[in-house]
Parts: structure tokens; sequence; C-alpha cells
């Protein structure tokens, strides 16, 4: 019988319990972040450094941390990278649960000292739909009477058993920036990994796969042409924080996005969801 259940970390982080017939997955409050999700009879599909502390005020390196409202350094060096709303605690909305399926809503409350990084009205939910797949749903409701302008991603950490192994596929036709230089086009369909990679795709396609030694996972998005694509490999691993440094050798990112001229513009009134949906094939 399916249930949903409230629980606490050892290091003190509130987290909900998800258990099915079809799944198990555990979300933290701290960020609406997602860290465990395990289809029945399938692996793990998100990965999580054993490095991480689970302290509170830290954001979790794995799982899928909610990047908002902007992506990558802000124009601001003093703002936190990646935005803030990774690091606050979000309150549960809603849940529901109808034949194994599950779903949840969680709201961000902008405190005072946030308005400082966005002074604007908006709504801001993260929304997770459980079943053999994962959803993960990131809204954005303009409540202003302004324009509004933001960027953002679902920085999803993959396992993978070897990144040697690992083939990504899915991103002929698209062009991308790396290490600030660019735009490139994509050449071919696929990208393997012999060094660090961080790329910033655009114009591209609404599904890509990681082809692994344990199979292969799906990842597609909705209102998103952007992704991004990365993983540190030896130098940058041993910069990280809560990052050993030998873990680029089992992690990659794959992240929905809406960066760059994928960037989210809103009108007073106006909502947008971005979506990813994460299985095995």
């Amino acid at each position: 019988m399916a249930s949903v259940s409230n629980k606490k970390h050892p290091q003190g982080l509130d987290y909900i319990e998800v258990s099915t017939a079809l799944c198990k997955a555990r979300i933290f409050l701290q960020g609406a972040q997602i860290d465990f999700f395990q289809p029945t009879g399938k692996p793990p599909l998100l990965w999580v450094s054993e490095a991480d502390d689970y302290l509170p005020g830290s954001g979790i390196r794995g799982g899928v941390p909610v990047c908002w409202p902007w992506f990558g350094m802000h124009s601001n060096p003093a703002f936190p990278q990646h935005g803030f709303a990774r690091t606050r605690l979000w309150h549960l909305k809603h849940s529901h649960i109808h034949n194994e399926e599950v779903e949840l809503v969680f709201g961000l409350e902008i405190a005072v000292d946030d308005r400082q990084f966005w002074p604007h009205n908006t709504e801001v939910e993260v929304h997770f739909r459980l079943t053999d797949t994962l959803a993960v749903s990131l809204v954005n409701r303009n409540l202003g009477d302004s324009h509004v302008s933001l960027t953002q991603a679902l920085h999803s950490y993959f396992p993978i058993t070897d990144i040697h192994a690992l083939s990504a596929r899915g991103f002929s036709g698209a062009k991308y920036i790396e290490f600030g230089e660019g735009p490139y086009a994509q050449e071919g369909d696929e990208v393997g990994f012999d060094r660090e990679t961080d790329r910033v795709y655009t114009d591209l396609g609404p599904c890509q796969t990681l082809h692994t030694p344990d199979g292969v996972i799906e990842v597609s998005r909705e209102h998103s042409q952007s992704a991004v694509l990365w993983n540190p490999w030896i130098d940058k691993s041993q910069r990280l924080a809560r990052f050993r440094d030998e873990d680029y050798l089992t992690m990659v990112c794959l992240e929905a996005a809406n960066v760059l001229e994928d960037k989210v513009e809103l009108a007073p009134g106006q909502t947008h969801t971005l979506t990813t949906h994460i299985r095995w094939r």
C-alpha cells in the first residue's frame, strides 16, 4: 500500500519518504530536493556523493538540486551560485495518492532577507509525480504587474558505473557553449567522456539518453530547449566541496534547463512550467 510519511535525517534535515508498489523516494524540505528515487525491481536513478554530510544550509551534492531563480553565477558575484532556493526550507503544500501514483507539491515563501536577490512578486512551486518514472516540474507564476525574467535548472545527477563507458545520445543538431566559449555546433548525436565536460546546450531536442553499463536512462524535457551536460573530471573533482576525488568516475549531470536565449520571460499573470521526466528505458 502506498505511503507518504514525514521523517528526519540524523543530521536534522526533514524529508518526505515515499513508498509504493512502483517506487521508493526521498525528498528533503531543504531545497525541495529529491536525493533518492528507485523504481521497483530496478537500480536507483539518482546519484549522491558519499562525501555529502547533509548539513542544514548546504545543498546536497546529488539528486536533483533546484537552481532558481538563476542558473550559474549571478552578475552580482556576491549572490549565491545557482540561486538561493536550493538551500532554503520549502513546505509541502499538497500530497495525493491514487492507484500507487504519488503527487507532491512544494512551495517556497520568499523570506525578507532573500528579497535582496528576488524582489519580484512571483510564486514558485516544485511538483513531483512518482510512478515507475520520476517527473519533476518547476512552476513559476508572475503575480505582479511588471515583466519578470529568470533562468533555472533541475540539476539532475545520475549514477554511472564507469564514466569511460558512458555514451550520452540525443544531441544532434544542437549547439553548445563550454567554458565560456562558443556557441559550437554539435558534431554528431553522441557525446563521450575523456576530460572535464561542462556544456550548456541550446536548440536541443526534447529527449536524451545515457547509455550506461547498467542500462539506458532516458531524460526528457518539457518547455525547455536547453540543458546542461556536466562531469568535473579529475582536477575539478579535487576542488569541489562534498565531493570525493574519484566521484567523477561514477556520475554525470544532465540537467533540464531554461538558460541563455531559452530563459523564462513572464508577463504579468503568466505561468511557466519546466518539467523533466526520468526513467530506466
